[in-house]
């Protein structure tokens, strides 16, 4: 395994959206990663044929029927011989289960075990259904983004599962692998995709408390108020972003679009950006999106064309820096941040469920006979080798 978690181990629970988001970052980072699948997978809308997930790409998949004790003792045999678990089940099913962290810390204390969930392991909310708009709805993210008079806007499952929940895991299990590695104690990692959400929207704590914010949606500098942070619609109905903040930005965007500032109100005056934002939205319309990339991409006016998922593989600087790749033809963001000295690469293909049962078992150290009866127990599955190409 290349990248600079080289020879770091890691069990993961197989579910969906942030647990393999997290999952598929520490593996992005060079850790061996083991996904514990169900030996019959339950359909949870995802794409149907493994190659078409990025999210699951670089670990190997083992399917272990967990209603079995042997498959319980096969989990537990693997964490073991881990550095870390991570899982994200609602609180208290890895304990029914017979794999919760009292029980997998007994039988290896420097084991960082990793919960992610959506409200926490406690509080009132702890046992509740929810999903990422409803973890950031509980934080003042939700409330925040959006047009002035218009219903909030979810922005995608950005803040809530990925950014609360599967950054703030992979940091998590990170640290405590730094700290254990000092103490030889391991530990539990209670994320929070509330936490999460809530430490992203620091920044709007504080500036609310500083009087510097206003909780009416869509009024503010950077949420869409101001006309020198916001997307304006070109000639050709595409779009364009602009976000010149700083005032020797925003004079060469205003130079570049041929307005004077001396016939203009000042920058900041909150009264007339709804004039602004009129007067630069009829100039953004005059020009096409490409036209206006000609006149303004690299320019320290803080442009930038709306691009789609499409556009986007075909910029000349995500082409130049590789920011996305395409192993087996399936175009997706490549592995990040970037290394000198230890760059990740992308070692191995979304698995199918239970496809690596046999080899990562015999990897991990399980003897040959013992792999061959649990598979003819049913404990494991492994699953038939794809047809030729």
């Amino acid at each position: 395994m290349a990248g600079p978690l080289a020879g770091v181990r890691i069990v993961e629970m197989a579910g969906i959206g942030p647990g393999p988001m997290c999952a598929m970052l520490l593996a992005d980072l060079g850790a061996e990663v083991v996904r514990v699948d169900r030996v019959a997978p339950a359909d949870l809308g995802l794409p149907r044929e493994p190659a078409a997930d990025p999210l699951l790409r670089g670990r190997r998949s083992v399917a272990v029927d967990l209603k079995q004790p042997e498959g319980v003792s096969t989990v537990m045999a693997l964490v073991s011989r881990a550095d870390a678990l991570i899982e994200g089940f609602r609180p208290g099913v890895m304990e029914r289960l017979g794999l919760g962290p009292q029980a997998c810390l007994a039988e290896n204390p420097r084991l960082i075990y990793g919960r992610m969930t959506g409200w926490g392991q406690d509080g009132p909310l702890a046992q509740a259904a929810g999903h990422d708009i409803n973890y950031i709805a509980l934080v003042g993210a939700l409330d925040a983004i959006g047009r002035e008079g218009e219903p909030p806007v979810h922005p995608l499952n950005l803040v809530g599962d990925f950014g609360g929940g599967a950054l703030y895991l992979a940091m998590g299990v990170l640290a405590g692998l730094i700290e254990a590695g000092r103490s030889g104690q391991g530990q539990v990692i209670d994320c929070a995709m509330t936490d999460g959400a809530a430490s992203l929207m620091t920044l709007f704590y504080g500036m609310k408390h500083a009087g510097r914010w206003r909780e009416r949606r869509g009024t503010n500098a950077i949420d869409g108020g101001s006309h020198f942070y916001n997307v304006y619609e070109t000639r050709d109905g595409r779009y364009v972003s602009v976000g010149a903040i700083e005032p020797k930005f925003y004079a060469e965007l205003l130079d570049k679009l041929g307005l004077d500032a001396a016939d203009l109100p000042p920058q900041h005056d909150r009264t007339a950006w709804p004039e602004m934002k009129a007067r630069f939205a009829a100039v953004f319309c005059t020009r096409t999106r490409d036209e206006w990339c000609e006149l303004l991409e690299g320019s320290d006016t803080c442009f930038a064309p709306v691009l789609n998922l499409s556009e986007s593989l075909e910029h000349a600087h995500n082409r130049a820096r590789h920011t996305f790749v395409s192993p087996g033809g399936v175009p997706q963001p490549a592995p990040a941040p970037r290394f000198s000295r230890t760059p990740c690469e992308l070692t191995r293909p979304p698995a199918a469920s239970g496809g690596d049962s046999r080899t990562v078992l015999l990897d991990w150290g399980f003897d040959a006979d013992r792999v061959r009866r649990l598979e003819e127990a049913g404990v494991i599955r492994q699953a038939p080798e794809p047809p030729p190409d």
